[in-house]
């Protein structure tokens, strides 16, 4: 079987890009264009090194995600796609090592729920319900942060905050005004 075709890779905007911030809002369309929007964001994803994406991410303003826990292209087995993505449960918490595509070189301890219950839509519009735990719940909350306009720094400790603060200000200062 042979890969899928690739779509083109889109820019992920870098922090302190207003979009992050602004979130998206609720799909209302789920026609062909919703598709081609998802595929170009799993090649992004792909191309970029990441694991998860979303819409605001790439200068989208829809509530889209994408993910795949492996962050392969060759092991596509856990790629999916999340339309409207809602947690409405959470169980216990943890903290763990997380990065970001739009804060390059950053890692930083955040706290999460180590199992959830996502509910979203597909991108023909079908309504679906995830209960996901450990890596895949962690990659699932920080890209949902993202369609609200919550960033990883957001969920920082204060020690957390300090330590990673002269690389936060890097990237403020060399973006362009």
């Amino acid at each position: 079987m042979s890969p899928p075709p690739t779509a083109n890779p889109m820019e992920v905007l870098l922090y302190p890009h207003p979009i992050l911030r602004r979130g998206g809002e609720p799909i209302t369309d789920f026609g062909p264009d919703l598709a081609e929007l998802a595929d170009r964001m799993i090649e992004t994803m792909y191309e970029a090194g990441g694991v998860g994406l979303a819409a605001p991410q790439v200068g989208v303003e829809q509530k889209i995600l994408v993910l795949n826990p492996s962050g392969s292209k060759d092991d596509r087995d856990g790629e999916m796609v999340l339309c409207n993505p809602k947690i409405v449960k959470k169980k216990k918490w943890e903290f763990g090592d997380e990065g970001c595509l739009s804060f390059p070189g950053i890692q930083a301890e955040v706290e999460r729920s180590l199992e959830i219950t996502v509910e979203y839509q597909d991108v023909q519009g079908h309504e679906h319900q995830l209960v996901c735990d450990g890596w895949l719940a962690r990659i699932v909350q920080h890209e949902v942060d993202h369609v609200e306009g919550v960033l990883f720094v957001d969920r920082l400790t204060t020690t957390e905050k300090m330590r990673v603060k002269p690389q936060v200000l890097k990237l403020e200062s060399d973006y362009p005004a």
